[in-house]
């Protein structure tokens, strides 16, 4: 078979080298490691800290990071957005997310809120038709329908397993879910560089009205490195995966951010001495089914 007569995806996919390909998917593991080490940063800093002040931290650091590096390069254009109330709702959804996914992991394990999180692509598969106008099929509906089932699995409602921080996890999904929306509305009108920095402006410079209410001096070293390193593996993540997508189609790299799920198991372990029971692992599994099948479903029709 000639490369003209191979189906489009298989054809275009063929366009990038193999060590391509391969650090594509190097980087987006490399992200599957930083954001769970970042998660237990702000787990450690919430048994002591308020929830407000470790994301703050997060956010302040997360754009004093990229300012660093931006600047020197884009110069003071880089701060300039034709869609500010857009960029505003995005970067709200993201500090939301963030929020409610660091308070609930002073509660639960880890791994199990990565599991949950695991939902924000069937989420946005579900908010496309409606908002973006992409329409969706019978299969994908019922794979949106199992995704969501294993989210029960994962939480499992109505036992002596329930926890009611699960339900901040559900809620940190669906935030993320509207800011990659948001995400896709600002793609082609700002530069990537300006939606990195705009991402976090809420957090950052919004929570500066509540932070002297919430504000305790972090006690020693160990804690300041903690606030500082949030900032610079969260930032270093999302950069992760902008690599990772510029090196290798998103439909090859895509299926490696469930590694997430690894990164998030094996940190939580190492660290917290938690590890998954089997319902996380069932439940996890049917999400990233779910996920799974919902991106190769789209390659297809797109192909």
């Amino acid at each position: 078979m000639n490369e003209d007569s191979r189906p489009p995806q298989v054809a275009r996919a063929a366009t990038y080298p193999a060590q391509r390909i391969l650090l594509g998917i190097i980087f987006m593991c490399a992200s599957g490691l930083l954001f769970p080490v970042m998660s237990s940063f702000a787990k450690l800093l919430g048994a002591e800290y308020s929830s407000l002040q470790v994301s703050w931290a997060r956010a302040f650091g997360h754009i004093l990071f990229l300012l660093a590096a931006f600047l020197p390069r884009h110069g003071i254009g880089v701060l300039r957005t034709r869609r500010p109330g857009v960029q505003f709702l995005r970067s709200s959804m993201l500090f939301t997310s963030n929020l409610c996914h660091f308070f609930a992991i002073t509660f639960i394990p880890i791994a199990k809120a990565a599991a949950i999180s695991l939902t924000a692509p069937l989420i946005v598969a579900l908010l496309a038709w409606p908002m973006l106008g992409e329409r969706t099929t019978p299969g994908r509906v019922a794979a949106l329908g199992c995704g969501f089932l294993g989210v029960l699995i994962v939480i499992r409602p109505g036992t002596a397993l329930f926890h009611w921080a699960s339900l901040l996890v559900v809620g940190s999904a669906c935030c993320y879910a509207m800011y990659q929306i948001l995400t896709r509305r600002v793609a082609g009108v700002d530069s990537p560089e300006t939606s990195a920095l705009f991402e976090l402006v809420v957090g950052a410079f919004g929570m500066l009205l509540v932070l002297p209410f919430v504000w305790q001096t972090p006690q020693g070293w160990a804690d300041i490195a903690m606030f500082c390193g949030m900032g610079v593996l969260g930032a270093t993540g999302h950069y992760c995966v902008a690599k990772a997508l510029g090196y290798a189609p998103a439909n090859i790299i895509s299926p490696f951010q469930y590694f997430q799920l690894i990164g998030s198991v094996l940190v939580g372990w190492f660290i917290f001495g938690d590890w998954p029971d089997a319902g996380v692992w069932i439940g996890a599994a049917v999400i990233m089914a779910a996920g799974l099948w919902i991106g190769w479903s789209q390659t297809r029709k797109r192909g």
